[in-house]
C-alpha cells in the first residue's frame, strides 16, 4: 500500500463524483459543442459551462463584476493575463516566490517587449518575502504587481492584505497565482481589489487534469489581447476575436467533461467547507513538523508560525533530495516531490540550489495516520546518516 504526499503537483485520489461526471459527460450522448447551436446537445453544453463559471465566483466571493474564463491549467492562465495585460515598456513587479509559470512569460516580455522587472527577495532558510520591500521599487512606469497566493515549496502564504493596499495606493494591475490556494485556503475577491486570480482545477480543486482557470474584471476586456484567437460560435465574419469575456480567451472547443469533474470537485470542497479543509491541511502538517523538527540532520523551510497551506520542504542533511525520495517511494511507499519544483529563485533564496528540497505535500484524503508513517521514515533515514 503507497501513501500519496504529492499534492502540490496533483491531487492523485480525487472524488468518485469527479470521475463520475466525466465518464457520464462523454457516455451519455447529450453533450455537444457550447454555443456551436440551438439544439439541446450545443445548449446542454453551454448552460453546463455558464452554471461552472457561478459555481467558480461564489467559491471566491466574486461579485458581477468578475468574469470566469476556463483554460487548461494554471500556466495558460497567467500567460494569458501576463502577454495580455503588460503593454511594451512597462515595469513589473514579482517576488522570488514565484514558480516558472510566471517567470518565463515574465523573462519573455523582458526580452521581446522592453519590459523590466523587479523580484522581490525572500531570506534564507525561512523564505520569508520582504513585501515592505514593494513600495520601494515602484517607479512612473510600473503597471503591474504579480504575486504567488501560496509558495509550492515553503507553504507558506503571501500577506495579500498588504499587497492589494499597494496595488490601490499606486492603481496597479495586481494578477494572484491562486494554483495551491484554490480550493484549500479561504479566498475572496468581494472587495474588487484583485484584477485577476489565476488557478488550476487539478490540485485542491480535486478536478482533473487539463482544467484551470481565471476569475477577472470584466472592465478589462478592454485592453486585454487574447493569447490565442479562433472560433467563438458566433462572430464568423469578423477578423479579430471579439472583444468581450468570456469568448475573448476562450477561443475553439471547450473542455466541457472536464469542466463538469471540475464542478463536481468544488462540489467535494463545498461539502467540506474549505476552512475545514485548511484546518485539516494545517493539522497534518503541523503534526508532521512536529515530529520530524527535532531530528538529527533534518532541515526545514519555511516559517512556521505564519500563515500556510498543506505543503513542507525539508531536507536530510547530507543525502541528495532524490535519493532520499527514491528511497521514501523504494522503501516505504511513499510518494513525494524531490528537487527545485520549479521554482528556481525560492530554492537560490532557500540556500538549496545544489540539491533542491523534499517536498510532502497534503491532501484532504490523507490521514495522520500515514504521517507517521512519514515521520518514522524520515526518523530512519536521518538516523542513517549518523551512521
Amino acid at each position: 500500500m503507497s501513501i500519496y504526499f504529492d499534492n502540490a503537483a496533483t491531487t492523485a485520489k480525487k472524488p468518485k463524483e469527479v470521475a463520475e461526471a466525466v465518464y457520464q459527460t462523454l457516455l451519455s450522448g447529450e453533450y455537444g459543442n457550447p454555443a456551436r447551436g440551438s439544439h439541446d446537445y450545443s445548449l446542454n453544453s453551454f448552460r453546463t459551462v455558464a452554471a461552472v463559471r457561478e459555481q467558480i465566483k461564489e467559491l471566491v466571493s466574486a461579485p458581477a463584476t468578475y468574469e470566469v474564463v476556463f483554460t487548461n491549467n494554471a500556466s495558460m492562465s497567467l500567460n494569458m493575463m501576463l502577454k495580455g495585460l503588460i503593454k511594451p515598456n512597462a515595469h513589473v513587479i514579482t517576488t522570488s516566490w514565484e514558480h516558472n509559470a510566471v517567470l518565463r512569460p515574465l523573462y519573455q516580455l523582458v526580452a521581446t517587449q522592453n519590459v523590466t522587472l523587479d523580484i522581490i527577495e525572500s531570506d534564507e532558510i525561512t523564505g520569508h518575502l520582504r513585501v515592505s520591500d514593494i513600495e520601494d521599487k515602484i517607479t512612473d512606469e510600473t503597471t503591474t504587481i504579480v504575486v504567488d497566493h501560496g509558495s509550492n515549496v515553503t507553504g507558506n502564504i503571501i500577506d495579500l492584505e498588504e499587497i492589494k493596499e499597494i496595488a490601490q495606493k499606486y492603481k496597479l494591475t495586481l494578477i494572484v497565482d491562486g494554483s495551491q490556494t484554490m480550493g484549500q485556503y479561504p479566498i475572496s475577491l468581494a472587495d474588487g481589489v484583485i484584477d485577476a486570480f489565476c488557478f488550476t482545477g487539478h490540485k485542491s480543486l480535486y478536478g482533473p487534469t487539463g482544467t484551470g482557470g481565471i476569475c477577472l474584471k470584466r472592465e478589462l476586456e478592454k485592453e486585454l489581447v487574447p493569447l490565442l484567437t479562433g472560433g467563438d460560435g458566433m462572430q464568423s465574419f469578423s477578423k479579430t476575436q471579439p472583444q468581450e469575456l468570456p469568448v475573448l480567451l476562450e477561443a475553439g472547443t471547450m473542455n466541457v467533461a472536464g469542466i463538469r469533474g471540475l464542478s463536481a470537485g468544488i462540489d467535494y470542497v463545498n461539502s467540506l467547507g474549505v476552512a475545514s479543509i485548511h484546518e485539516h491541511l494545517l493539522n497534518l502538517s503541523n503534526h508532521f513538523v512536529s515530529g520530524i523538527k527535532d531530528l538529527s540532520n533534518v532541515q526545514l523551510y519555511g516559517q512556521f508560525n505564519a500563515k500556510r497551506c498543506g505543503v513542507v520542504s525539508l531536507n536530510i542533511i547530507g543525502i541528495d533530495s532524490a535519493t532520499v525520495s527514491d528511497c521514501l517511494w523504494e522503501d516505504y511507499g511513499i510518494a513525494i516531490r524531490p528537487g527545485y519544483h520549479c521554482a528556481p529563485l525560492m530554492h537560490e533564496a532557500l540556500g538549496t540550489k545544489e540539491h533542491g528540497t523534499l517536498r510532502f505535500s497534503f491532501s484532504s484524503f490523507n490521514t495522520l495516520e500515514e504521517v507517521d508513517i512519514a515521520i518514522n521514515a524520515i526518523s530512519e533515514l536521518s538516523k542513517e546518516v549518523d551512521e
